[in-house]
């Protein structure tokens, strides 16, 4: 994978740094990145939203019901462990205290190298994957659950997509996600994105940010699908670009996808869900563009329109 991550030295000020698809973030980042995930955090509790956190692992047999692999399997960051016949191997193996290897050390055409990397040949077969969405701990919970009314629900997770390549916090392979989450009838569900469509373009207008929303494709759904024929005539994503292109929020209806995949009932049929996606290390990067890398000035903004959304 070719190394483009962009790399901003913390000692600058600038707030963050990058490399290989792994953000650092020094204080005025980090406070930004909170003071944001506040103001969508409360929008959920505004909304009846409850607040829970999900496994940060997600089980390769549940993923295949959601036909994971059928259409996201290059974003997937399998977790695993050293096989037991080769742990002695590599705890004798040499270390080499001259330094930190270079970004790209150890890649060409034939991948890592040993010194690198962990070899495919020493590890185990992966069961786990790391979340690439916020929301799919969700569905996984409900699994087997009905209700008759609404249910909203409020989460974050540090999310993984192992990209083809990474941009600074505009593209990373970890990142952190909040999710609005509804999980009930049709009508419901439109409502809920509704309300947060408008409350998007409003906060962002307040904070100066120029968002375009732009119809995107969700590719949950199998592309030789009736739902994919559906989808073609009436999006069901949509995304929220800063100028520079990157989408910093979304708004996703699954319609009765998840209901029907894990057994998830509202009112005797298969519930509708949908969910709001904010991508929080890119609204940071939105911010420090467009307050030209004053952190603690995009900070306080943040503050003054959570106030006011």
């Amino acid at each position: 994978m070719p190394d483009t991550d962009r790399v901003i030295p913390m000692a600058t000020g600038a707030g963050w740094s990058v490399r290989d698809g792994l953000a650092t973030l020094d204080e005025p980042a980090v406070v930004l990145k909170a003071e944001l995930d506040a103001v969508f955090t409360r929008w959920g509790a505004e909304a009846g939203a409850r607040q829970q956190s999900y496994p940060p692992l997600l089980r390769v047999d549940d993923l295949r019901t959601l036909d994971y692999f059928r259409n996201f399997p290059h974003l997937g960051s399998p977790v695993t462990r050293i096989r037991p016949d080769r742990l002695d191997t590599h705890a004798t193996a040499p270390y080499d205290v001259t330094g930190p290897p270079r970004a790209t050390e150890g890649h060409g055409p034939a991948g890592p190298s040993a010194a690198t990397a962990l070899l495919a040949s020493d590890l185990a077969d992966a069961a786990h994957l790391l979340p690439s969405a916020a929301c799919y701990g969700c569905f996984v919970h409900l699994t087997g659950s009905s209700t008759d009314t609404p249910v909203l629900l409020n989460t974050v997770a540090q999310c993984f997509r192992n990209e083809d390549h990474h941009d600074g916090l505009r593209r990373l392979w970890g990142f952190t996600m909040r999710e609005l989450v509804c999980v009930g009838s049709a009508e419901a569900v439109r409502a809920h994105l509704d309300r947060h469509r408008e409350r998007i373009l409003a906060f962002g207008a307040s904070l100066g940010l120029t968002l375009h929303r732009q119809p995107a494709t969700d590719p949950f759904f199998q592309k030789d699908g009736a739902r994919a024929v559906m989808q073609l005539l009436a999006p069901v994503k949509e995304e929220y670009l800063h100028t520079d292109g990157t989408a910093i929020a979304s708004t996703n209806n699954h319609r009765n996808f998840f209901g029907e995949r894990r057994s998830i009932g509202h009112a005797g049929r298969p519930a509708h869900t949908g969910c709001v996606a904010f991508g929080l290390e890119r609204w940071v990067h939105a911010l420090g563009e467009l307050f030209e890398g004053d952190l603690t000035a995009a900070h306080r903004a943040v503050r003054r329109a959570g106030e006011r959304s």
